[in-house]
């Protein structure tokens, strides 16, 4: 996920699926601004895509989006699967 503009944010108020529902705006805007999904790159990241994605994994975009865009700590929290250590993954530009 990229630092979102200005236009991220405002341009999806135009589209008449977000003025129909306002909830459809977090599908606009994160088709917007994910850079990477899986296999997939930012070019065939589409509102399609996103409207597919489970509820738990839009509400872990939103937290991330609000670290991201908000805090500017692009961190996320992880968990080594053989030794259970906790830590950080920087996952700033670059990386």
């Amino acid at each position: 996920m990229r630092l979102a503009t200005a236009a991220d944010e405002i341009l999806p108020l135009k589209d008449p699926r977000v003025q129909q529902n306002p909830a459809y705006l977090s599908v606009i805007l994160f088709s917007r601004v994910l850079t990477k999904l899986g296999q997939l790159n930012n070019e065939n990241i589409t509102p399609g895509v996103v409207e597919k994605l489970f509820a738990s994994d839009l509400v872990y975009l939103q937290e991330f989006y609000n670290q991201v865009n908000e805090d500017g700590i692009p961190k996320i929290k992880a968990k080594c699967p053989d030794c259970g250590y906790n830590f950080e993954v920087d996952i700033g530009p670059g990386e």
